[in-house]
């Protein structure tokens, strides 16, 4: 029988929380804007995180010059993030913009749409 809350997972939320910390206070680059880390996916070996962001306020670009920028500092924010976690190994981190919030937002803003077209209708 499978554990419910494996290592991997618990590895992905104590991930999740160092990065969160290393993006917020230690790395200083004034390129980069407010980033949220939504998600943590690991592969089984945990060689490998794939690690899913978002921006405030960032254009498509901006997205795009993220994911550019966060991937260049990745090997700096691994080094930081092995100092804080007691792993033997530290994955390869790779970055990559979660677009669901996105996704949501203007799946919301059609269906207010809709919502406000049927109120029109009925008004009549």
């Amino acid at each position: 029988m499978a554990k419910e809350f494996g290592r991997s997972a618990r590895v992905s939320s104590e991930m999740q929380k160092e990065l969160s910390f290393i993006l917020q206070r230690i790395v200083k680059d004034s390129r980069l804007g407010f980033v949220t880390i939504n998600e943590v996916d690991l592969t089984k070996d945990l060689a490998v995180a794939k690690i899913y962001f978002t921006v405030l306020n960032a254009d498509t670009v901006g997205k795009r010059n993220h994911v550019k920028w966060l991937n260049q500092l990745a090997p700096v924010i691994r080094h930081e993030l092995a100092k804080r976690m007691r792993l033997r190994h530290i994955s390869e981190l790779r970055f990559l913009y979660d677009d669901s919030f996105d996704t949501g937002m203007r799946v919301a803003e059609l269906l207010s749409d809709i919502d406000k077209t049927g109120q029109d209708a009925d008004q009549e």
